[in-house]
C-alpha cells in the first residue's frame, strides 16, 4: 500500500510517499480501507520529534481516519465487512491507504455523514466538545472566548458553544477569519492584530471578563486572556499553535478566582470511555440536526500530504484540512 512515511525525525518536507507492507488485522482489530484522513497541527509536531509520543521510525503519521471495513480480526463481532467507520488511531499510521485499528476505537459512520466529515470530526470537534463539556463546564448564557476561532478545533468550539447556548466571542488574526467564525455562529469577533485582546474582551463583557476561554494558541494570546477572566472563569489549555508555551503568573488566579485547566482529549477517550461514548452520541445528534457541522477548508491527495500538513501548521486554514488516498 502507499503511505506518507516518516523515515527519520526532522522537517515535514522530509516525509516520503512510498510503499509499506499491507497491515494485517490482529485479534480484536478491523482492517480499514482509508477514504479520508484528518490533518491536525500535532501531525507536524510528531514528525519533527516535538510531540510527547515518539514512535519508532519508519512510521506513517496521522491520528484520525474514516473508511470502509475490509477485513476482521478474530473476535470482532460489532462490525462487518463493508461497514463505514470513523476512528482515532492508537499507533498513528493514518497517512496510508489501509490501517488496522482496534475495533473498540472505531465508531460506525452515521448515514447522514460523508467520509470527509467523519475524518474531520474526531480530533478537532471531539477535543472542543470534551473541553467545553467536561473541562470547561460551559453553561447556557455564559460568555465563551475562542482563540484561533477560524481553525479546525476553534471553528468546532464556536459551533459547540452555540449549541450549548453560550455567547461566543471569536478571536482571529484577520477580518476574513472573523467573518468566517461569525458564519459558524460567533456573536462577536476580535481581530487581535489590531486590537488589544485583554481590553477588547473586557469591553465586550462590560468589564466582567470571560467565563470560559478556549485556548489552542498560547503565546501572547494566553497572556492577554489570563488578565481578562471573570470570577470563577475557566481558562482551557488546548494547544500552542503560536509556537510559544506561555507561563502563568499564578497570583492572577488567586486574585481573580479562576481556574486554568488542561485539555487532553486522547487521554480522556481512554480513561473515561463511557463519557466519551456519551459525547459522541451528543455530537452525532447535533450533526444530524445541523447545529454542528465539520467544515472542510481543503482536500489534498495523500501524495501531497506534506502541503496539507504545512497548510495547517502555517495557520493558513479556515476549518479542517483533509487528505485522501
Amino acid at each position: 500500500m502507499k503511505a506518507l512515511v516518516c523515515e527519520a525525525y526532522g522537517p515535514v518536507e522530509n516525509l516520503v510517499y512510498r510503499d509499506l507492507p499491507d497491515p494485517v488485522p490482529g485479534a480484536g482489530e478491523i482492517l480499514v480501507a482509508v477514504r479520508a484522513i484528518g490533518v491536525n497541527f500535532t501531525d507536524g509536531l510528531l514528525v519533527e520529534g516535538k510531540y510527547q509520543a515518539r514512535p519508532p521510525c519508519p512510521f506513517a503519521p496521522g491520528s484520525e481516519v474514516s473508511g470502509d471495513v475490509i477485513a476482521l480480526g478474530a473476535g470482532v463481532n460489532d462490525f462487518k465487512v463493508g461497514d463505514r467507520v470513523l476512528s482515532l488511531t492508537t499507533r498513528f499510521g493514518a497517512y496510508a491507504e489501509k490501517i488496522a485499528l482496534p475495533a473498540t476505537a472505531a465508531n460506525k459512520l452515521p448515514p447522514f455523514m460523508n467520509y470527509d466529515q467523519g475524518a474531520a470530526l474526531l480530533g478537532a470537534t471531539g477535543t472542543a466538545h470534551h473541553a467545553l463539556r467536561q473541562r470547561g463546564r460551559l453553561q447556557a448564557g455564559e460568555t465563551l472566548v475562542v482563540l484561533g476561532a477560524a481553525g479546525g478545533t476553534g471553528c468546532a468550539a464556536v459551533q459547540i458553544g452555540k449549541a450549548i447556548g453560550a455567547r461566543v466571542i471569536a478571536v482571529c488574526s484577520s477580518d476574513e477569519k472573523i467573518a468566517f467564525a461569525k458564519a459558524q455562529g460567533a456573536d462577536e469577533g476580535i481581530n487581535y492584530s489590531r486590537e488589544d485582546l485583554n481590553q477588547a474582551i473586557k469591553r465586550l463583557t462590560d468589564g466582567r471578563g470571560a467565563d470560559v476561554v478556549y485556548d489552542a494558541v498560547g503565546g501572547d494570546a494566553f497572556d492577554a486572556c489570563s488578565r481578562a477572566m471573570a470570577w470563577d472563569g475557566r481558562l482551557l489549555i488546548v494547544g500552542f499553535a503560536s509556537g510559544r508555551i506561555p507561563t502563568l503568573p499564578v497570583n492572577l488566579t488567586l486574585v481573580k478566582g479562576y481556574a486554568v485547566i488542561g485539555v487532553f482529549w486522547g487521554a480522556f477517550t481512554e480513561k473515561e470511555p463511557a463519557a466519551h461514548a456519551a459525547n459522541m452520541r451528543e455530537l452525532f445528534g447535533w450533526i444530524e440536526t445541523g447545529q454542528v457541522k465539520p467544515v472542510i477548508d481543503a482536500v489534498f491527495p495523500l501524495r501531497d500530504g506534506i502541503a496539507a500538513i504545512k497548510k495547517v501548521t502555517g495557520r493558513d486554514v479556515m476549518g479542517k484540512v483533509i487528505v485522501k488516498p
